[in-house]
């Protein structure tokens, strides 16, 4: 299902795909996949979780290079009409249904807090002062890229991962995103 749901994303938006068209392209009666997934929100809810858990933690040992590996993997994710579609049908869906809402807040979450490892790493390694805050660095990081395809609705190209990868690794070397103490 997750499927045929990628290979409709990749011809059309995300307010065309139905769980008609879903049934056709799978081969699986839609009542099954309502019985599964409800809405075609649940299906693409699943999806997204599929296709962002493939994305790296990269862990060069060098804080700018694992900056730079993470964003560019970002930038290839959304760079795919596929992808790009899923995202700004996410968030639109998000916007009328607290389901998705939460579903799509707790998928960002959980990716945010797993990519930390790599602001943990710098940290450990002196790259960047100890009480940086890890959350932040990679909010700050992926902030602008996700403005390019869910505001602007546009691609991401190199100068914009370059530029990203450059800011962040500046401002936390530069102590940014230390957290005061108390």
């Amino acid at each position: 299902m997750l499927a045929a749901a990628y290979e409709e994303l990749d011809r059309d938006s995300f307010a065309a795909l139905t769980l008609d068209r879903l049934a056709r392209r799978s081969g699986v009666h839609v009542s099954t996949i309502r019985r599964r997934w409800r809405t075609v929100e649940g299906v693409v809810v699943d999806l997204l979780a599929e296709r962002s858990s493939t994305l790296p933690t990269p862990d060069t040992g060098d804080f700018r290079r694992d900056l730079s590996e993470l964003t560019q993997a970002i930038a290839d994710f959304n760079n795919t009409m596929r992808n790009r579609n899923l995202m700004q049908g996410l968030i639109a869906a998000a916007a009328h249904d607290p389901r998705v809402e939460d579903i799509l807040r707790t998928a960002f979450v959980r990716r945010t807090e797993e990519v930390t490892l790599i602001v943990r790493n710098a940290v450990e390694r002196g790259d960047i002062p100890e009480a940086t805050d890890a959350w932040e660095v990679i909010a700050t990081l992926g902030a602008p890229l996700y403005y390019r395809v869910l505001i602007l609705r546009g691609a991401i190209d190199e100068r914009l991962v370059q530029t990203t990868v450059e800011t962040t690794y500046q401002a936390a070397r530069a102590g940014v995103f230390v957290r005061e103490a108390g």
